[in-house]
């Protein structure tokens, strides 16, 4: 799939089940259940991308190590001059850091080291939490997860 091609189909998936994928995920929902629940047909795939792309602007989870800092989310907006020029605008919106502290997780490292042994491990968490583990794209390097009740549990069953 060419790159006109791979951008047309995220900015559809994106329209017409977007919302709902980041409504999803902030209401709890894993990947997987996100993906039942979706009207649109949207592959797994695109919902964890989406997932983790919204977690990464929300700050709920963090590519490098958070300093209480707030965050910067950069988007675009489409404006129209008096006679019909079209030109695009830059807004950046400050995002204030979350109050709860973070948990460094190093879920892909783990998982390519030893996929077995990974998830062996995986198998104290109960079913909800495996699959929020691994239905999303972990880096192989260390990232932060913002400590809620969910990363707390998982935390202390594998950290």
């Amino acid at each position: 799939m060419g790159t006109f091609e791979n951008s047309l189909a995220n900015f559809i998936n994106d329209a017409a089940s977007g919302d709902a994928v980041r409504h999803l995920a902030d209401c709890g929902f894993t990947v997987t259940e996100i993906a039942v629940r979706l009207s649109f047909p949207t592959e797994k795939k695109r919902v964890s991308e989406m997932v983790w792309k919204h977690y990464i602007e929300t700050g709920r989870i963090s590519l490098t190590e958070p300093a209480g800092e707030s965050l910067r989310k950069v988007s675009y907006v489409k404006d129209e001059g008096p006679y019909g020029r079209v030109s695009m605008r830059q807004v950046v919106t400050e995002i204030p850091a979350p109050e709860q502290p973070y948990i460094r997780c190093d879920f892909g490292r783990r998982l390519y080291a030893g996929r077995e042994r990974f998830l062996q491990e995986l198998e104290k968490l109960d079913k909800g939490d495996r699959e929020y583990i691994l239905d999303l794209p972990w880096p192989l390097t260390d990232v932060w997860h913002i400590a809620d009740e969910r990363m707390a549990r998982i935390a202390e069953a594998l950290l």
